[in-house]
């Protein structure tokens, strides 16, 4: 049987399958065996006390879904006494992600939960930057760096940044949290979307947009990913659309060192468990010995994706 264990960075995972933030509880114990999972990632914790969204916070949609949740909170204490301690309880690192409406925010918050049970900190750059009109930290590579190198310097903790996929250079953005000290990239978040009841001629979130996730968003999600391999030498988790073992393998041949699956799990909360078992029959299938050899080794016309690349950093 192939070997399904990869390192990202230093922390070594049983396999590359792991809970996007936001789409994982500890409901889903029910569902599949934690100890089988390559990491927990727990849904985001803000340091102030939020209370989402205004509802309705989702919106089906072909392929996909929208969502304007708005990271509901009760802050970092209650975080660590009420929702952190079930997730230590398994054989599986968890990572905590956080976040924050400005940069010493970010900075504080990412200090204070730098716990010995938590083995990674995924930082939600992807998140409003209140310093800046709303506009997420991620979108540009200056505010990436000025939030990255902040949390950089309040913990020693291995970090994950989370990037925006409504970057316009996101490889750009990529290289600037990797100069800044992250020391793994999590590609990407959902991508700015709205829906209309054309009944009502209302919008279907609360919120008016949100985010699109699913299916729908796989293409641009994966082109992503490979941009970002291309740019960076820290390793990137891939997330957007991973419904089954053979979108896995995808992300990690665009260059993803391991995975992140969100919407599936809203439809089957045991996915996770069906892709780590197809990731098992695929390898075993294409004579791979060890999983970790995918990733990057999509075949490509170096000199054609090199002229590809150039123009889509030129064009935006």
């Amino acid at each position: 049987m192939a070997k399904l264990n990869v390192k990202v960075g230093d922390l070594k995972l049983r396999n590359p399958v792991m809970p996007a933030s936001g789409c994982f509880a500890i409901e889903y114990s029910e569902a599949l065996d934690f100890n089988n999972l390559g990491a927990l990632v727990i849904k985001s914790v803000s340091p102030k006390s939020r209370a989402g969204n205004p509802t309705p916070r989702v919106a089906e949609t072909p392929s996909g879904m929208l969502n304007s949740i708005g990271i509901p909170s009760k802050g970092l204490d209650y975080y660590r006494r009420e929702v952190l301690p079930p997730y230590t309880r398994y054989d599986t690192p968890v990572v905590v992600s956080i976040s924050a409406d400005t940069v010493d925010e970010f900075a504080q918050a990412v200090a204070e939960m730098s716990l010995p049970e938590v083995a990674v900190i995924e930082a939600n750059i992807s998140c409003p930057n209140l310093e800046a009109d709303g506009m997420a930290f991620a979108m540009d590579p200056d505010t990436t760096y000025k939030a990255v190198s902040a949390i950089r310097r309040h913990t020693s903790h291995p970090f994950w940044a989370k990037l925006t996929p409504n970057a316009s250079h996101v490889a750009v953005v990529a290289k600037a949290a990797e100069e800044a000290g992250a020391d793994g990239i999590v590609m990407g978040n959902t991508m700015l979307g709205m829906s209309i009841d054309v009944r009502t001629r209302k919008p279907k979130l609360g919120n008016v947009m949100g985010g699109l996730s699913g299916p729908a968003i796989k293409p641009v999600a994966l082109r992503m990913v490979h941009q970002c391999y291309r740019s960076v030498h820290i390793p990137i988790i891939g997330c957007g659309g991973i419904r089954c073992a053979e979108d896995a393998v995808e992300f990690m041949l665009a260059g993803a060192t391991a995975v992140q699956v969100g919407t599936a799990s809203f439809i089957d909360p045991g996915v996770m468990q069906k892709i780590i078992d197809g990731l098992h029959a695929y390898c075993d299938e294409m004579g791979v010995e060890r999983i970790s050899e995918l990733t990057g080794q999509v075949k490509l016309d170096r000199q054609l994706t090199d002229r590809w690349l150039r123009f889509a950093q030129q064009s935006g």
